[in-house]
């Protein structure tokens, strides 16, 4: 065939057999030199490498201490203790005299430690050791040898101190018809009966000691977690809780306290003013004691009155000799 554009015979294609493309391949191998595949090299003798860690060599801080563990282990397996590196020494904590402040130091040398003193001398030195400029509270601790989760030696009562507390308690008696004009006649702050309902409904308290008589109690019922958490809800122990109201006010007034022991079994009570002397304070101190002393439990086997203390609001502690 002709080509019409070139006038030329096209060239025709070999065609090679498989057999012999094979043969060929074989033939050109054979031929060709044997290299290996590892290049032979002088041997050199290698240094010693470094001992490396996970992430690369260790620096020499870390090797030393490698082996300072490693020969630790060793004297530890052969029965030699390793010698631990001494601790330093911590600074004891400070107590609550270096802690507190110029004045309550000074008061505070005017009380040997090791030493208990009477009920009079007590007082006469809580007056005197008393450093603040305000009139403090004088308090008194009790710790008895009680189990308070023993309902017979739940140790609780309420005094008439003959000196008074110091303090004007707002008393609020929970009356009707009569009895609230004679309420208010023996000296109460607060006299109402659906008025102060109304009070307590918005969670207003604008009293200190809330009195009622026994057939009223139960209205008082649902107002329990209001009044109960502040101590302020009436209880017969406590003689709030009366038919004769008048005599609870005039007591209240007078200066009637409640104490009771709290769930590690000491009573703390506050027992006048510094401002009363230590004659007065000494009246309410021995019949606080008297009364604490006469509430013993029958049940109660072994110590009944553990320590006393006396202090004022924020003056040191004076034990008390039993």
């Amino acid at each position: 065939m002709v080509d019409k554009k070139t006038g030329l015979k096209p060239k025709t294609k070999k065609v090679v057999s498989r057999k012999k493309v094979e043969k060929k391949i074989k033939e050109e191998v054979k031929t060709e030199p044997v290299v290996s595949e590892e290049p032979t090299v002088a041997k050199k003798t290698k240094a010693p490498e470094k001992p490396l860690a996970k992430a690369g060599r260790r620096s020499p801080k870390a090797i030393a201490e490698a082996e300072a563990e490693k020969v630790r282990q060793e004297r530890i397996k052969s029965g030699q203790a390793a010698a631990e590196i001494p601790k330093e020494a911590k600074k004891p904590p400070r107590s609550r005299l270096e802690r507190a402040g110029k004045k309550y130091r000074e008061v505070a040398k005017l009380i040997e430690k090791d030493k208990t003193y009477t009920v009079a001398e007590a007082l006469d030195l809580a007056v005197k050791t008393s450093p603040t400029k305000f009139d403090a509270t004088v308090e008194l601790h009790v710790n008895l040898g009680v189990d308070p989760t023993q309902a017979d030696q739940n140790v609780r009562d309420n005094v008439t101190l003959p000196a008074g507390t110091g303090k004007t308690l707002r008393v609020a008696v929970f009356a009707e018809g009569d009895n609230v004009a004679k309420a208010k006649a023996a000296g109460a702050d607060i006299a109402a009966e659906a008025d102060l309902l109304a009070q307590l409904d918005k969670g207003e308290i604008n009293f200190d000691v809330l009195i009622t008589s026994p057939n009223l109690m139960a209205r008082l019922g649902k107002y329990a977690k209001l009044l109960g958490p502040k101590g302020l809800m009436p209880n017969p122990k406590s003689g709030t809780i009366t038919a004769d109201v008048a005599k609870a006010i005039k007591e209240t007034k007078a200066g009637r306290v409640e104490y009771r022991v709290d769930q590690a079994g000491i009573i703390h009570l506050g027992i006048g003013k510094v401002s009363f002397g230590a004659e007065k304070l000494q009246q309410n101190a021995e019949a606080i004691l008297t009364s604490i002393k006469a509430a013993k439990p029958a049940s109660l086997k072994g110590t009944y009155i553990n320590s006393v203390y006396i202090t004022t609001s924020m003056g040191p502690s004076i034990k008390v000799a039993l």
